[in-house]
């Protein structure tokens, strides 16, 4: 499946701000409550609701509800569709030089 320029700019967006990142690191170590992220991010919870947004739209993080908290992780296809983006758009895809005059 080939990834659009658009989710790919999402994608990117998504890991482009250090508390995103940060919120993503946590994630790996599985399942985390708002909860949790809140306390050890020191954000508040519009703010973390900020990230989480632009971080299960990129696809990157999938939220489930329980009660009347949102419990996040990272998923496994959204992991491997950022994978292979960044693999797309920095492999070399022609030897032919397209310089002026050439």
């Amino acid at each position: 499946m080939e990834l659009s320029d658009k989710q790919i700019t999402v994608i990117f967006k998504a890991l482009c701000d250090e508390n995103r990142v940060k919120i993503f690191r946590l994630l790996q170590g599985g399942e985390l409550c708002a909860c949790h992220l809140i306390e050890q991010l020191e954000l508040s919870q519009p703010t973390l609701s900020h990230h989480m947004k632009i971080l299960c739209d990129s696809g990157l993080v999938v939220g489930r509800k329980e009660g009347k908290w949102m419990h996040y992780s990272i998923s496994p296809q959204g992991a491997l569709n950022a994978m292979k983006c960044l693999g797309d758009i920095t492999s070399v895809k022609s030897n032919e030089s397209k310089c002026c005059g050439k």
